[in-house]
């Protein structure tokens, strides 16, 4: 009798997460590495966003770029990570219908504020490179922060209709997602509705920014070799290409966990549920926990501005 009961109040207004199926016993042990990376997620771009405020020579187009891409890692990390441990730690599955759509909003909200950052670092690099002398009069305070609010808005607005209709849709047939977090091509499977505009929709979203800023990024690094390979001295070519290399990384790091997953989605229907669970988990983790060590390995300004923050104590 009380199973009935429960099937009903789930029906009603709340989905179920699922963490690993058929690990359950090994929850608490996958829950560790889970936890090392989402602290190490928040610590990583937390100090990032601390030097860039705190250091008056960081304050520059590129590191307040950077500072947007820090701060949009933690925001999907912040998103993301407290459903994840909710169900590996306590086996809290239950996610009431708004909370879930509010989750789903954000994340896919911040994976396409991601790429457009990328996108606007690419763009700093090309001024910086092309324009040397002119780089501080294009790229102002002000051109800076337009650009920032114009990526926010393009993914805010982008993502809306999709999950407006979220709220409209009845959900009769199973309500178990198959991950500890919401994702909108997730929920639409437990819909009982016409749901063609939410399958093509995000298609669409996905050519028109994530594949359009990946080819705008690829254009404008040819037009960056280009104008290096025109330096006389090897030495300038060096120094020149030495502040991309940073970004570069980035970019690969966010654009292969991107192809990976749709490549699994698309091409892994026969792989086992583990393989694309714990892909989803890279493609949330993987960029957020490397961005800061690759910025902090190769940018002379951020590792010693890290030395600096950590030596403080015995100064």
């Amino acid at each position: 009798p009380a199973r009935p009961a429960m099937w009903l109040n789930t029906t009603t207004s709340l989905f179920l997460l699922t963490g690993f199926p058929g690990m359950e016993k090994v929850h608490h042990w996958i829950s560790i590495p889970l936890f090392v990376v989402y602290i190490s997620i928040l610590l990583g771009n937390g100090t990032l966003l601390f030097l860039i405020k705190d250091d008056h020579s960081l304050h520059e187009p590129m590191y307040y770029f950077l500072a947007m891409l820090a701060a949009t890692d933690l925001g999907v990390t912040l998103t993301t990570m407290p459903t994840v441990l909710g169900v590996l730690w306590l086996n809290h599955r239950e996610i009431g219908h708004q909370a879930c759509f509010s989750q789903a909003y954000f994340i896919h909200t911040l994976s396409i504020v991601e790429s457009g950052v990328l996108l606007a670092m690419a763009y700093d690099r090309f001024i910086a490179i092309r324009n040397p002398l002119r780089y501080t009069s294009i790229l102002t305070n002000t051109k800076v922060m337009k650009i920032g609010m114009g990526v926010l808005t393009r993914a805010g607005l982008s993502i809306m209709p999709i999950i407006i209709r979220l709220h409209w849709f009845p959900y009769c047939r199973s309500h178990v997602l198959s991950h500890a977090f919401c994702l909108h091509q997730d929920v639409i499977k437990l819909a009982c509705a016409d749901i063609t505009f939410n399958r093509l929709y995000p298609v669409v979203v996905v050519f028109a920014m994530v594949l359009l800023d990946f080819l705008i990024i690829f254009f404008s690094y040819f037009l960056i070799l280009k104008t290096v390979m025109g330096i006389a001295s090897g030495e300038e070519r060096a120094k020149a290409l030495n502040t991309c290399v940073s970004h570069i990384c980035c970019i690969l790091v966010f654009y292969v966990t991107v192809v990976g997953l749709t490549f699994i989605h698309r091409f892994g229907k026969h792989a086992p549920r583990v393989v694309h669970i714990t892909m989803s988990y890279i493609y949330f983790l993987f960029p957020p926990f490397m961005n800061p060590v690759i910025y902090s390995i190769k940018t002379k300004q951020i590792q010693s501005g890290i030395i600096r923050l950590f030596s403080l104590p015995n100064s």
